[in-house]
């Protein structure tokens, strides 16, 4: 999934750079609190005793009650097939979100895949509902569906508006490719939470933190995954069809900083480490001092190409790189 702020590419020098740290991980309970699509826990899940993922947004908490959750053999290949031969129905996605489908005229996915969508989400639900599936299939076929439905909206890689005309990808005909997830032995644990409210019931020995950097907020820029995964009823709001979304302190530049520091200080684990980078709202030095108030503090950093929209040129920035930054402290 093409995804902002995504770690995946960064996942070797961060799990680097946190093995240099933190010995014996196989023995460490590992937190990664703001989880994203699930690439630093999954880098860890089969050298560490215990993963602990955690993120707001429901289509993230979907991804990793497979990706990390999952941990043990199951049964989908006959699902996937029957997912595959399912015929489209008219239902919510294709009324809202296609531009035959309504009034709206949106255009997230071509009339063919929405109906599609309807009628694979709406099979996998009358599956748990009969109890046909057991939980560990739903969130299996239902992160099958959202990666497979992200490869051919019709986005500039984020559903914070659509294209005018189908792009190549978009045309191609939805197809269910299994989300294959690592198998060990150890059980993990997957929440859906505000990570201030959560990190005062939950402990371990690593922290991962890489929380939004700016004010671009995840449930408005992928909200089209969340009603997908919930296909709940409501009525979308405005031309781009937005669902409500809580909005992340992180994102606010008044609220930030005390927010962060509120989260280091009621964090039980030894070891934290924060991904952030030069165009975040808070500084360098402001993390630092903030991180220094509560143990020994130290900093890695990369250069790396920033995030861009597919190859479009609507994106005004003249940095084609980015600095990031891994904040490292050892609390007292």
């Amino acid at each position: 999934m093409n995804y902002i702020g995504s770690k995946h590419k960064l996942s070797k020098f961060i799990k680097s750079e946190i093995e240099k740290v933190v010995e014996q991980m196989k023995d460490k309970v590992f937190c990664d609190l703001f989880a994203g699509t699930g690439a630093i826990g999954r880098a860890f899940k089969t050298e560490s005793k215990k993963i602990i993922a955690n993120d707001v947004e429901f289509y993230s908490y979907v991804l990793n009650q497979n990706y990390i959750g999952n941990h043990e053999k199951l049964k989908y290949q006959p699902y996937v097939d029957e997912l595959n031969e399912t015929k489209g129905i008219e239902g919510f996605v294709y009324r809202n979100y296609c531009l035959s489908g309504g009034n709206d005229k949106r255009q997230y996915f071509s009339d063919e895949n929405g109906k599609r969508i309807d009628g694979i989400r709406q099979k996998i639900e009358k599956w748990k509902t009969k109890r046909e599936i057991n939980e560990n299939q739903y969130y299996f076929l239902l992160a099958s569906l959202l990666e497979n439905a992200d490869a051919v909206a019709n986005t500039a890689s984020v559903y914070g508006a659509y294209l005018k005309h189908l792009k190549k990808s978009a045309q191609r005909n939805l197809f269910i490719k299994p989300a294959l997830f690592e198998i060990n032995d150890h059980e993990h644990e997957v929440y859906n939470e505000d990570a201030n409210t959560l990190i005062k019931r939950i402990e371990g020995d690593v922290l991962y933190l890489d929380p939004p950097y700016n004010a671009r907020e995840y449930g408005a820029n992928y909200h089209l995954l969340n009603t997908i995964a919930l296909y709940d009823d409501f009525v979308p709001k405005g031309k781009t069809g937005l669902r409500e979304y809580s909005r992340s302190l992180y994102c606010k530049k008044r609220e930030v900083g005390k927010t962060f520091d509120d989260l280091i200080k009621n964090a039980d684990f030894k070891y934290i480490f924060l991904s952030y980078n030069n165009e975040g709202l808070m500084t360098k030095n402001e993390v630092e001092t903030k991180m220094k108030k509560y143990g020994r503090y130290d900093l890695a950093t990369i250069e790396y190409q920033r995030f861009k929209a597919d190859k479009t040129e609507n994106r005004n920035h003249l940095a084609v790189g980015t600095m990031e930054y891994l904040h490292i402290l050892e609390k007292k």
